[in-house]
This record gives C-alpha cells, sequence and structure tokens, in this order.
C-alpha cells in the first residue's frame, strides 16, 4: 500500500472519547485510509509527529466568515489553531440570499469580492456582494476554494430584509409566506439550516409566531435552528423561554448561540437558565449550545443606541445623527443610561477621528476628547458610518466556568476569519478571531492560571470534533478512522495557547504543528502552504 502522507509517531487523540494512543495515521487522497502501525508503509510525504497529539481537525460552531474566506482563502487564523471547519451565516446575518434591499453587514460590505465570469475569476470592479443566491454564493466559493470547509445557515435577518426592508414592522401574511418561500429555496441549495439574531434589526422587529413560522419550514426539511437570543441579559430567562416554545411547536434541534448572562445584575441567574435549560434537554428537546471562552462580547458600537434612533439601519440612523435635534436627543439618552463606559472598549475603526483610539475604552476616549460618553459615541459612529466595532466586558469568569461544566457546550469563535495582513490586517478585531481554540481547550483541562480542570483532554477534543460533527450532522468528519475525510490538527498541548490580546489581537495562536483539510497539507510550522482543499459543504 502507497499512501499520500503518513503521519508518524503521535500521540491519536480520536474525538471519540476514547483514551489517546501511539498510532500512525495514513491518508491517501482525501481519506484517512489507515490507522495504527505503519512503520512498513511507505508514502510520498511524511510528518513526523514525535511528541505531538494527532487530532480531528477542530470545528468552529459559531463563525461570520461568510465572505471573508473569499478574501483571504487561506484562512490564517483559523488553520493556525487547528480549525478545518467552520459553521457560518450566524446571528441571522448571512451572506445569501441578498434579494430587495438586503445589504452585507458594513464590514463586509466595504470589501472588494472576485466575481466568476465565463467560468473564470477575476476581480468586481466596485466593493459589495457579486453574488444574491446560496447557489451563485456556493459556486463562487467551489471556484475560490478556501483553504478550510464551510457549513452556511440561512439568516432571519437577511431574509427579512430582502421581503420587507429594514421597516420596524409585523409581517404580513404574504410577508410570510415569502419569507418561507425564500428559506425554503435556500435550504434546497446548500444552506445547513436557519439562524436567527433577535437583538439585531430587522430581525428584532419580528414576533415570536413570525421566527416559529419559517423553523417550522427548516424542521420540515431536518434542518437546524441556530438563535442569538432577543435576550442575553435582563430578559434572559423570558428569551429562553421563547426558544423552548418553538422548539416544542416545531421539534427542530436548537443551537443556543454564544451562551451567557450578560451584565453583572443578571449574573445571579445563570443558576435558574441552566437548570431551565438542562430540565429542557431532560424533557427530550434536542437542544445544544456554543460560548467563546473570553468575557467580552463583540459588536458595533452603536448597538448601545436606543431602539429608535438605530430603527431601519445606517442610512436612517446616519440621517437622525446629521439633524442636531435629534443627534441632542441620543446624546441625552445615551449620557443617562445605567452603562459602564470603562467597560466598553473600541474596536475595529474606520476614520481618522477613530482609529486612534482602537483598544482603548470608551470612557478614556470621551476623557481624550473632552466630550461626554454620549457625544463620543455619536461621533465615532457617524465617523465609521455605523461601522465602528466595539467590546463590551459584561460576562464574568465564574459564570464562564459554570457553562463551560455542561458537557452540551461547544466551541463558537463568534468571530471571522483575520489576517494580520492585507484587507482583513485593517481591522482591530476581538482577540477571539485568533485564540478561541487554545483558550478553550486550556480553560477545560485546567491549564488556564485560575481555572480547575474541567474535563480530560480526550473530553475536551471530543467537544472540538466529534461532539461539533454529531450535533451538526457533518458526515465522516470530527473523528479519527477509516474512511473519514482527512482533515486533521498535529499538535503541542503543552504549547497550544492564545497570544491575541485586545489591544494586540492580530496574533496567531501557538503549537499547531501541521493541520491538514480533505487530505491537503494546508498549513505547516507556521506557513500557509496554499494547498487548498476547502470544501462548502451541504446537507
Amino acid at each position: 500500500m502507497k499512501l499520500d502522507w503518513v503521519i508518524r509517531n503521535g500521540t491519536v487523540i480520536d474525538g471519540t472519547k476514547g483514551t489517546a494512543r501511539h498510532a500512525d495515521v495514513g491518508i491517501a487522497d482525501d481519506r484517512i485510509v489507515a490507522v495504527g502501525d505503519l512503520s512498513a508503509v511507505q508514502a510520498s510525504h511524511e510528518v513526523d509527529a514525535s511528541g505531538l497529539l494527532v487530532t480531528p481537525g477542530f470545528v468552529d460552531v459559531h463563525s461570520h466568515s461568510d465572505t471573508y474566506l473569499l478574501l483571504e482563502p487561506d484562512a490564517p487564523s483559523k488553520l493556525a489553531s487547528g480549525v478545518t471547519t467552520e459553521i457560518n451565516g450566524q446571528c441571522g446575518g448571512s451572506a445569501v440570499p441578498r434579494f430587495g434591499v438586503a445589504r452585507l453587514a458594513s464590514d463586509w460590505a466595504s470589501q472588494t469580492y472576485p466575481v466568476l465570469h465565463d467560468g473564470e475569476l477575476r476581480k468586481a470592479e466596485t466593493p459589495g456582494a457579486t453574488w444574491t443566491t446560496v447557489a451563485s454564493y456556493r459556486a463562487l466559493y467551489d471556484a475560490v476554494r478556501p483553504a478550510i470547509n464551510e457549513i452556511l445557515f440561512i439568516g432571519h435577518n437577511t431574509l427579512r430584509a430582502g421581503v420587507m426592508g429594514y421597516e420596524p414592522r409585523e409581517a404580513t401574511p404574504d410577508d410570510l409566506a415569502r419569507l418561507c418561500r425564500n428559506l425554503e429555496e435556500a435550504l434546497d441549495e446548500g444552506g445547513w439550516g436557519l439562524s436567527t439574531g433577535l437583538l439585531y434589526q430587522p430581525g428584532k422587529y419580528s414576533t415570536e409566531a413570525e421566527v416559529t413560522a419559517l423553523a417550522d419550514v427548516a424542521a420540515r426539511k431536518n434542518r437546524m435552528y441556530a438563535t442569538h437570543m432577543r435576550s442575553e441579559s435582563v430578559r434572559i430567562l423570558e428569551a429562553v423561554d421563547e426558544v423552548l416554545r418553538l422548539a416544542r411547536a416545531t421539534g427542530i434541534q436548537v443551537e443556543i448561540s454564544h451562551l451567557k448572562t450578560s451584565g453583572r445584575k443578571n449574573w445571579g441567574k445563570i443558576d435558574a437558565l441552566l437548570d431551565k435549560l438542562n430540565a429542557a434537554r431532560d424533557e427530550g428537546i434536542t437542544l445544544y449550545s456554543d460560548r467563546y471562552p473570553y468575557v467580552a462580547a463583540g459588536t458595533e458600537l452603536d448597538v448601545v443606541f436606543p431602539d429608535w434612533a438605530g430603527a431601519g439601519g445606517r442610512d436612517p440612523e446616519l440621517a437622525r445623527l446629521a439633524d442636531p435635534a435629534t443627534r441632542r436627543q441620543i446624546i441625552e439618552e445615551l449620557n443617562a443610561s445605567d452603562r459602564d463606559w470603562s467597560a466598553c472598549r473600541i474596536g475595529g475603526a474606520w476614520s481618522d477621528l477613530t482609529r486612534r483610539f482602537c483598544g482603548w475604552t470608551l470612557a478614556d476616549a470621551a476623557a481624550e476628547l473632552k466630550l461626554t460618553p454620549g457625544e463620543t459615541v455619536c461621533d465615532f459612529v457617524e465617523a465609521d458610518l455605523t461601522r465602528t466595532g466595539a467590546f463590551f466586558f459584561g460576562m464574568c469568569e465564574e459564570n464562564l466556568h459554570r457553562i463551560y461544566e455542561q458537557p452540551w457546550i461547544m466551541p463558537g469563535s463568534d468571530a471571522s476569519v483575520r489576517a494580520p495582513w492585507g484587507v482583513l490586517g485593517a481591522d482591530f478585531p476581538h482577540p477571539r478571531a485568533y485564540g478561541t481554540m487554545p483558550r478553550f481547550f486550556r480553560l477545560l483541562t485546567g491549564r488556564e492560571e485560575g481555572f480547575a480542570a474541567i474535563c480530560s483532554r480526550e473530553e475536551a477534543v471530543y467537544r472540538m470534533t466529534g461532539l461539533p460533527a454529531k450535533v451538526f450532522g457533518i458526515k465522516r468528519r470530527g473523528v479519527i478512522c477509516e474512511g473519514n475525510y482527512a482533515d486533521l490538527a498535529v499538535w503541542n498541548e503543552d504549547e497550544f495557547r492564545d497570544i491575541a490580546t485586545y489591544t494586540e489581537p492580530h496574533q496567531f495562536s501557538r503549537g499547531v504543528s501541521a493541520v491538514f483539510v480533505n487530505g491537503a497539507l494546508s498549513y505547516h510550522n507556521g506557513t500557509f502552504t496554499g494547498n487548498r482543499r476547502g470544501r462548502f459543504l451541504a446537507p
């Protein structure tokens, strides 16, 4: 038997929670074809994994790289941390389907993407999407051939904007029928399930009945529902109740996105939250969740605006800021809020005014500018055309540990792929874009200072590989065995750590030696090889 690759002398943790064992792994084309003692087997190429772990490639179950994989197909921040599959289209905001006035998220929309012309890739002449449907996006993805695999959920906010725009109103029966038809078409073209972002526009204007009707469409196709709930803070228990009612009504499998109790006054709700979710699981509801291993959330700064001030999206928001009287009202409401501005840190910034404050707290930036917090927020949001990013330190480590104690929690970065160079290097991302996987492993296994071990290394790897494959129904991935796809990571468990910080985020994780995706060695000893075999995975 002649193989393309043999990974020799490694310690295999196979993604099943089984005990680690010394074994070689043989690869032919895109598959694992042998696991065991392969000392007598020849291969065209070899990787020496002496002293290293060999595991399935990690699955980032909650990501936002829909469009960025088209810009940076080597997927640097993900490959360097051992990720071989991302699950995108989350929080209700997918890149497709893009109908009517539906637009890309502001950070996506500012980039210029490739376009397929007569089967050849060319660069578009203007920024923005060059696709509309799942089918056209998928064709472009296949032509670009990123280094990692992608699963794509269909975002409710994207669907709603395509039918109803960004108006703050309920769906009519005709609207709902069109929403359901568009979702069904997107699922038929390869969408994995439905996602919602009920904290964001325009999904926040939807009724429970609207969301349940759409989830029922997905359920009838045996697809999943992933949700950024209506509240993760004051009304989190009520938001969970809404999710559970939907699950009971439709029978759909649920993934609660980035489970948290946000805001100090809500930290004490953790017991009630976990009791409610575990009781639902005991009842028979198929429910899982993900969580990034940090205590700061990351989103756009304008999320702090009063609901009325952000209604309708970017253009109406900027028009309100341009009106002096309305701007004063927004500033007054922001200043009168009980928000701790020292717990809000500026992330991505795009103007001369804001760029120098990346990594600063909002309170410090306001003091430097001799402005009130409300004035500072309005100036920044306007200068960046609503694109200003922010990190909100509203969670606590004790609750993070409690959440990670639940065996049904998986790692999700809640972040797009990044690189320290090129167009993606101009941003200022949350450190989770680079560090989620090693930090998750270190927290679970007690390698992080101040955290007691929650589980064995085998269990931790299972939560990063085999469990996501099982939960999301990803066939022939997530486990090292003969016949499965050769998505593999080779890494040093003692050196595997996150380096990215809130002030210096563009830093690759350490400890990963080699990453194979569908049998291609795409990352090796710090080098992105350019050998890319990532695939768009359809149900």
